[in-house]
């Protein structure tokens, strides 16, 4: 599968709050006081983060940010891939297809 054509959900198990335009993510398998479990995005990141439902690829993502920014499709597919699979690398995304199997939201 295309990289663009793929689509990620949010992991059960994290709880995110959206408070002035950033998004604080903590997952709850982790220790609260762990500093290190607990993850800020900004307005991009913010963005990113409300378009994954398992339903949105990432080519359309893609497309909401080049609407939204002044930016090249090459660098915004580049910096999208990136930051998705760095939040998949981290447990907080996994991929949709493997939803049903483990604990993500649909």
């Amino acid at each position: 599968m295309d990289i663009l054509g793929k689509c990620f959900v949010k992991k059960v198990d994290c709880v995110s709050r959206e408070i002035a335009g950033e998004t604080i993510i903590v997952p709850v398998r982790s220790h609260g006081g762990d500093v290190n479990a607990i993850y800020t995005m900004n307005e991009l990141g913010t963005g990113i983060w409300s378009l994954i439902d398992g339903q949105t690829n990432i080519g359309k993502i893609v497309e909401t940010i080049c609407s939204t920014y002044d930016v090249a499709p090459e660098k915004a597919s580049e910096d999208a891939v990136a930051f998705l699979l760095s939040l998949e690398d981290a447990g907080l995304i996994g991929t949709a297809q493997s939803a049903l199997r483990t604990g993500l939201r649909p």
